[in-house]
Protein backbone atom coordinates (compact mmCIF):
# COMPACT_ATOMS: atom_id res chain seq x y z
CA UNK A 1 0.00 0.00 0.00
CA UNK A 2 0.68 3.65 -0.64
CA UNK A 3 1.48 3.73 3.42
CA UNK A 4 4.64 1.97 3.08
CA UNK A 5 5.60 5.57 1.24
CA UNK A 6 5.12 8.23 4.17
CA UNK A 7 7.98 10.29 5.63
CA UNK A 8 9.56 9.28 8.48
CA UNK A 9 8.17 9.51 11.78
CA UNK A 10 9.13 12.68 14.22
CA UNK A 11 9.79 16.63 14.56
CA UNK A 12 9.27 18.30 11.16
CA UNK A 13 12.72 18.38 11.16
CA UNK A 14 14.75 16.61 8.28
CA UNK A 15 16.66 13.75 8.67
CA UNK A 16 20.00 14.46 9.54
CA UNK A 17 21.63 11.81 8.14
CA UNK A 18 20.03 12.12 4.93
CA UNK A 19 22.60 10.76 2.00
CA UNK A 20 23.75 13.19 -0.71
CA UNK A 21 22.02 10.25 -3.56
CA UNK A 22 18.68 9.61 -1.86
CA UNK A 23 15.28 11.22 -1.91
CA UNK A 24 14.08 14.15 0.28
CA UNK A 25 13.15 11.41 2.54
CA UNK A 26 16.00 9.44 2.49
CA UNK A 27 14.64 5.98 1.57
CA UNK A 28 15.12 5.86 -2.30
CA UNK A 29 18.65 6.30 -4.10
CA UNK A 30 18.03 8.52 -7.01
CA UNK A 31 21.14 8.33 -8.55
CA UNK A 32 20.27 4.45 -8.82
CA UNK A 33 17.46 3.68 -12.18
CA UNK A 34 16.52 -0.09 -10.52
CA UNK A 35 15.63 1.49 -7.28
CA UNK A 36 13.76 4.87 -8.84
CA UNK A 37 12.21 2.15 -10.95
CA UNK A 38 11.09 0.01 -8.37
CA UNK A 39 9.79 2.84 -6.41
CA UNK A 40 7.96 4.41 -8.95
CA UNK A 41 6.20 0.47 -9.93
CA UNK A 42 5.09 0.21 -6.26
CA UNK A 43 3.56 3.30 -6.55
CA UNK A 44 1.60 2.92 -9.86
CA UNK A 45 0.99 -0.55 -8.99
CA UNK A 46 -1.27 0.76 -5.35
CA UNK A 47 -2.64 3.48 -6.75
CA UNK A 48 -3.85 1.21 -10.21
CA UNK A 49 -3.85 -2.37 -9.23
CA UNK A 50 -5.42 -3.55 -12.04
CA UNK A 51 -3.45 -1.76 -14.67
CA UNK A 52 -0.04 -3.56 -16.90
CA UNK A 53 3.16 -0.78 -15.51
CA UNK A 54 5.63 -3.26 -17.91
CA UNK A 55 6.03 -0.53 -19.98
CA UNK A 56 8.01 1.49 -17.46
CA UNK A 57 10.47 -1.20 -17.47
CA UNK A 58 11.33 -0.55 -21.03
CA UNK A 59 11.16 2.95 -20.62
CA UNK A 60 13.58 2.96 -17.99
CA UNK A 61 15.48 0.43 -19.63
CA UNK A 62 16.12 3.18 -22.78
CA UNK A 63 16.68 5.59 -20.09
CA UNK A 64 20.12 3.79 -19.13
CA UNK A 65 20.91 3.47 -22.37
CA UNK A 66 20.74 7.32 -23.58
CA UNK A 67 22.02 8.14 -20.42
CA UNK A 68 25.19 5.85 -20.32
CA UNK A 69 25.86 6.64 -24.08
CA UNK A 70 24.61 3.21 -24.86
CA UNK A 71 21.58 4.21 -27.24
CA UNK A 72 22.68 4.05 -31.25
CA UNK A 73 22.96 7.52 -32.26
CA UNK A 74 23.47 9.21 -29.01
CA UNK A 75 26.65 10.22 -27.29
CA UNK A 76 25.02 9.59 -23.29
CA UNK A 77 24.73 12.62 -20.49
CA UNK A 78 27.55 14.82 -20.54
CA UNK A 79 25.61 17.61 -18.44
CA UNK A 80 26.80 17.84 -14.83
CA UNK A 81 23.99 19.69 -13.37
CA UNK A 82 21.36 17.96 -15.06
CA UNK A 83 22.69 15.16 -15.09
CA UNK A 84 21.21 11.23 -14.89
CA UNK A 85 20.15 11.69 -10.61
CA UNK A 86 17.96 14.71 -11.59
CA UNK A 87 16.11 13.27 -13.87
CA UNK A 88 15.41 9.86 -11.60
CA UNK A 89 14.82 12.37 -8.86
CA UNK A 90 12.12 14.36 -10.83
CA UNK A 91 11.17 11.00 -12.04
CA UNK A 92 9.69 9.97 -8.91
CA UNK A 93 8.60 13.25 -7.71
CA UNK A 94 5.92 13.16 -10.36
CA UNK A 95 5.25 9.31 -9.55
CA UNK A 96 4.23 10.75 -5.84
CA UNK A 97 2.02 14.12 -7.22
CA UNK A 98 0.32 11.46 -9.53
CA UNK A 99 -0.14 8.99 -6.47
CA UNK A 100 -1.21 11.69 -4.29
CA UNK A 101 -3.88 13.52 -6.72
CA UNK A 102 -5.58 9.80 -7.41
CA UNK A 103 -5.80 8.76 -3.78
CA UNK A 104 -7.66 12.08 -3.16
CA UNK A 105 -9.48 13.50 -6.22
CA UNK A 106 -13.21 12.50 -6.89
CA UNK A 107 -13.11 9.40 -9.61
CA UNK A 108 -14.96 11.31 -12.13
CA UNK A 109 -11.46 13.76 -11.76
CA UNK A 110 -9.17 11.21 -11.50
CA UNK A 111 -6.57 11.01 -14.57
CA UNK A 112 -6.23 6.72 -14.51
CA UNK A 113 -3.35 4.68 -15.02
CA UNK A 114 -2.76 5.56 -19.05
CA UNK A 115 -2.40 9.05 -18.00
CA UNK A 116 0.12 8.41 -15.33
CA UNK A 117 2.50 6.39 -17.30
CA UNK A 118 2.43 9.01 -19.65
CA UNK A 119 3.35 11.61 -17.39
CA UNK A 120 6.49 9.17 -15.47
CA UNK A 121 7.65 8.80 -19.20
CA UNK A 122 7.76 12.06 -20.07
CA UNK A 123 9.28 13.27 -16.76
CA UNK A 124 11.98 10.61 -17.33
CA UNK A 125 13.00 12.14 -20.47
CA UNK A 126 12.10 15.33 -19.75
CA UNK A 127 16.11 16.65 -20.14
CA UNK A 128 16.75 13.99 -23.00
CA UNK A 129 17.60 17.03 -25.23
CA UNK A 130 20.69 18.05 -23.37
CA UNK A 131 21.91 14.97 -24.63
CA UNK A 132 23.97 15.38 -28.40
CA UNK A 133 23.05 13.00 -30.68
CA UNK A 134 26.31 11.48 -33.06
CA UNK A 135 24.80 13.45 -36.73
CA UNK A 136 25.07 16.61 -35.23
CA UNK A 137 27.46 19.42 -35.38
CA UNK A 138 30.09 18.52 -33.24
CA UNK A 139 29.35 20.30 -30.26
CA UNK A 140 31.95 20.60 -26.95
CA UNK A 141 29.08 20.11 -24.31
CA UNK A 142 25.07 19.16 -24.28
CA UNK A 143 24.72 22.14 -21.81
CA UNK A 144 25.11 24.42 -25.08
CA UNK A 145 21.48 23.52 -25.69
CA UNK A 146 19.97 24.79 -22.50
CA UNK A 147 18.39 27.31 -24.16
CA UNK A 148 16.47 25.19 -26.38
CA UNK A 149 16.76 21.97 -24.94
CA UNK A 150 13.34 21.65 -23.99
CA UNK A 151 12.07 21.35 -27.77
CA UNK A 152 15.13 19.12 -28.13
CA UNK A 153 13.23 16.99 -25.45
CA UNK A 154 10.06 16.99 -27.20
CA UNK A 155 12.08 15.73 -30.57
CA UNK A 156 13.24 12.44 -28.83
CA UNK A 157 9.67 12.05 -27.04
CA UNK A 158 8.12 11.63 -30.62
CA UNK A 159 10.75 9.06 -31.18
CA UNK A 160 10.31 7.04 -27.86
CA UNK A 161 6.65 6.90 -27.73
CA UNK A 162 5.61 4.90 -30.46
CA UNK A 163 9.13 2.55 -29.27
CA UNK A 164 6.63 2.55 -26.00
CA UNK A 165 4.07 1.74 -27.46
CA UNK A 166 2.40 4.90 -26.72
CA UNK A 167 2.34 6.34 -30.59
CA UNK A 168 -1.39 7.54 -29.66
CA UNK A 169 0.16 10.41 -27.03
CA UNK A 170 3.38 11.06 -28.46
CA UNK A 171 2.67 14.50 -29.57
CA UNK A 172 0.57 15.45 -26.39
CA UNK A 173 4.12 14.19 -24.40
CA UNK A 174 6.02 16.35 -26.81
CA UNK A 175 3.84 19.57 -25.46
CA UNK A 176 3.25 18.26 -21.93
CA UNK A 177 7.42 18.57 -21.59
CA UNK A 178 7.58 22.33 -22.31
CA UNK A 179 5.86 22.83 -18.94
CA UNK A 180 9.79 21.84 -17.39
CA UNK A 181 11.08 25.24 -19.52
CA UNK A 182 11.01 28.45 -20.41
CA UNK A 183 11.16 28.16 -24.34
CA UNK A 184 6.67 28.34 -24.28
CA UNK A 185 4.81 30.36 -21.99
CA UNK A 186 2.88 28.07 -20.28
CA UNK A 187 -0.52 29.54 -21.02
CA UNK A 188 -0.22 29.51 -24.57
CA UNK A 189 0.75 25.75 -24.54
CA UNK A 190 -2.12 23.63 -26.58
CA UNK A 191 -3.61 20.95 -25.29
CA UNK A 192 -6.58 18.75 -27.12
CA UNK A 193 -7.81 17.67 -23.53
CA UNK A 194 -7.85 20.25 -20.96
CA UNK A 195 -7.10 17.18 -18.36
CA UNK A 196 -3.68 16.77 -19.68
CA UNK A 197 -2.73 20.47 -18.36
CA UNK A 198 -2.94 18.62 -14.59
CA UNK A 199 -0.12 16.53 -16.53
CA UNK A 200 1.94 19.20 -16.98
CA UNK A 201 1.55 21.35 -13.57
CA UNK A 202 2.74 18.26 -12.20
CA UNK A 203 5.58 18.02 -14.52
CA UNK A 204 6.44 21.22 -13.95
CA UNK A 205 6.18 21.14 -9.99
CA UNK A 206 7.99 17.76 -10.25
CA UNK A 207 10.91 19.47 -11.94
CA UNK A 208 11.55 22.34 -9.74
CA UNK A 209 11.26 20.53 -5.95
CA UNK A 210 13.53 17.52 -7.09
CA UNK A 211 16.20 20.18 -7.75
CA UNK A 212 15.31 22.34 -4.60
CA UNK A 213 15.32 20.08 -2.38
CA UNK A 214 18.16 18.07 -3.26
CA UNK A 215 20.64 17.75 -0.36
CA UNK A 216 23.30 19.52 -2.56
CA UNK A 217 21.81 22.10 -4.18
CA UNK A 218 23.27 25.01 -3.25
CA UNK A 219 26.42 23.32 -3.95
CA UNK A 220 25.45 22.21 -7.48
CA UNK A 221 24.03 25.44 -8.14
CA UNK A 222 27.73 27.14 -7.77
CA UNK A 223 29.63 24.48 -8.54
CA UNK A 224 27.50 23.03 -11.90
CA UNK A 225 24.21 25.01 -12.82
CA UNK A 226 26.44 28.19 -12.92
CA UNK A 227 28.78 26.19 -15.31
CA UNK A 228 25.68 25.03 -17.87
CA UNK A 229 24.89 28.31 -17.50
CA UNK A 230 27.96 29.72 -19.22
CA UNK A 231 28.12 26.99 -21.82
CA UNK A 232 24.72 27.87 -22.80
CA UNK A 233 24.88 31.13 -23.12
CA UNK A 234 22.91 32.23 -20.01
CA UNK A 235 25.22 33.71 -18.15
CA UNK A 236 27.19 35.31 -20.93
CA UNK A 237 24.48 36.38 -23.49
CA UNK A 238 25.75 35.67 -26.91
CA UNK A 239 26.85 39.43 -27.59
CA UNK A 240 27.62 40.52 -24.60
CA UNK A 241 30.67 43.29 -24.74
CA UNK A 242 33.17 42.76 -21.55
CA UNK A 243 32.67 41.51 -17.98
CA UNK A 244 29.79 44.55 -17.04
CA UNK A 245 27.29 42.54 -19.56
CA UNK A 246 27.57 39.54 -17.61
CA UNK A 247 24.43 38.09 -16.32
CA UNK A 248 25.92 35.99 -13.47
CA UNK A 249 29.64 36.78 -13.08
CA UNK A 250 30.55 33.54 -10.30
CA UNK A 251 28.75 30.46 -9.04
CA UNK A 252 28.58 32.45 -6.07
CA UNK A 253 27.08 35.82 -7.92
CA UNK A 254 24.26 33.27 -9.08
CA UNK A 255 23.42 32.02 -5.61
CA UNK A 256 23.68 35.60 -4.60
CA UNK A 257 20.54 35.85 -6.72
CA UNK A 258 19.13 32.65 -6.05
CA UNK A 259 16.87 33.62 -3.26
CA UNK A 260 15.18 36.47 -5.75
CA UNK A 261 14.73 33.46 -8.10
CA UNK A 262 13.03 31.50 -5.40
CA UNK A 263 10.49 34.10 -4.72
CA UNK A 264 9.91 35.49 -7.62
CA UNK A 265 10.02 33.09 -10.36
CA UNK A 266 9.90 29.12 -8.67
CA UNK A 267 7.45 30.11 -5.85
CA UNK A 268 4.95 32.24 -8.93
CA UNK A 269 5.66 29.09 -11.14
CA UNK A 270 4.65 26.82 -7.96
CA UNK A 271 1.59 28.89 -6.71
CA UNK A 272 -0.01 30.42 -10.17
CA UNK A 273 1.36 28.83 -13.24
CA UNK A 274 0.86 25.08 -11.47
CA UNK A 275 -1.81 26.06 -9.19
CA UNK A 276 0.04 24.62 -5.91
CA UNK A 277 0.28 21.40 -7.68
CA UNK A 278 2.91 20.74 -5.09
CA UNK A 279 -0.10 20.04 -2.42
CA UNK A 280 -0.52 16.45 -3.96
CA UNK A 281 2.91 15.54 -2.57
CA UNK A 282 0.85 15.89 1.64
CA UNK A 283 -1.44 12.86 0.77
CA UNK A 284 1.12 10.55 0.86
CA UNK A 285 2.88 12.31 4.62
CA UNK A 286 0.20 12.55 6.39
CA UNK A 287 -0.30 16.08 5.71
CA UNK A 288 3.58 16.88 5.25
CA UNK A 289 5.31 17.79 1.92
CA UNK A 290 8.94 17.01 2.95
CA UNK A 291 9.77 18.57 -0.71
CA UNK A 292 8.65 22.01 0.50
CA UNK A 293 10.12 21.53 4.27
CA UNK A 294 13.54 20.52 2.31
CA UNK A 295 13.35 23.74 -0.21
CA UNK A 296 12.50 26.41 2.67
CA UNK A 297 16.19 24.81 4.77
CA UNK A 298 17.66 24.98 1.56
CA UNK A 299 16.61 29.00 1.07
CA UNK A 300 17.20 29.35 4.85
CA UNK A 301 21.06 28.25 4.96
CA UNK A 302 21.52 30.21 1.32
CA UNK A 303 20.02 33.20 3.37
CA UNK A 304 22.24 32.79 6.52
CA UNK A 305 25.50 32.07 4.38
CA UNK A 306 24.93 35.35 1.92
CA UNK A 307 24.83 36.97 5.31
CA UNK A 308 27.59 35.82 7.00
CA UNK A 309 29.40 36.21 3.38
CA UNK A 310 30.56 32.50 4.57
CA UNK A 311 30.66 30.06 1.06
CA UNK A 312 33.09 27.78 2.75
CA UNK A 313 30.25 26.16 4.57
CA UNK A 314 29.25 25.09 1.08
CA UNK A 315 31.51 21.86 1.13
CA UNK A 316 29.39 19.07 -0.42
CA UNK A 317 30.99 17.61 -3.14
CA UNK A 318 28.35 14.70 -4.36
CA UNK A 319 29.22 12.37 -7.00
CA UNK A 320 28.11 13.05 -10.74
CA UNK A 321 26.27 11.02 -13.35
CA UNK A 322 26.97 11.12 -16.32
CA UNK A 323 28.70 9.03 -19.03
CA UNK A 324 32.13 10.38 -19.10
CA UNK A 325 34.69 10.25 -17.52
CA UNK A 326 35.56 13.34 -15.20
CA UNK A 327 32.85 15.40 -16.27
CA UNK A 328 33.56 18.28 -13.74
CA UNK A 329 37.05 18.77 -14.48
CA UNK A 330 35.97 18.58 -18.52
CA UNK A 331 33.08 20.99 -17.94
CA UNK A 332 35.57 22.87 -16.24
CA UNK A 333 38.23 23.32 -19.16
CA UNK A 334 35.25 24.33 -21.46
CA UNK A 335 34.37 26.83 -18.94
CA UNK A 336 37.34 28.49 -18.35
CA UNK A 337 38.02 28.92 -22.55
CA UNK A 338 35.05 30.52 -22.62
CA UNK A 339 35.19 32.82 -19.68
CA UNK A 340 38.64 34.04 -21.16
CA UNK A 341 37.27 34.43 -24.51
CA UNK A 342 35.11 37.15 -22.54
CA UNK A 343 37.28 38.70 -20.61
CA UNK A 344 35.83 37.33 -17.48
CA UNK A 345 37.80 37.21 -14.64
CA UNK A 346 39.22 33.79 -13.59
CA UNK A 347 37.60 33.75 -10.25
CA UNK A 348 34.42 33.33 -12.03
CA UNK A 349 35.27 29.97 -11.75
CA UNK A 350 34.39 27.75 -9.06
CA UNK A 351 34.28 23.92 -9.46
CA UNK A 352 34.61 20.77 -7.45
Amino acid sequence: MLDQFKFLPGSKSQPADRRNEYDVTNTVNVSSSPAVRDAVQQLLAATFPQASLDVLWLAFHDFDLLYEGRLPGYRGCDTVYHDKQHSLDMTLTMARLLAGHERTADKADQLGAERAIVGVITALFHDAGYIRRDDEPRRHNGAEFTIWHVSRSADFLRLVMPKLGYRHWSETAAKLVHFTGYEINIDDIELADPTDALIGHFLGTADLMAQMADRCYLEKCRDRLYSEFVLGGVAIPPHAKGPENILYQSGIDLLKKTPGFYQHMAMSRLDDKFNHAYRYIEALYDGRNPYMEFIGKNQQYLNTVIEQNAWHKLRRNPPCYTAIEQPLKSVSALVSRMLADHNAPASALTIS
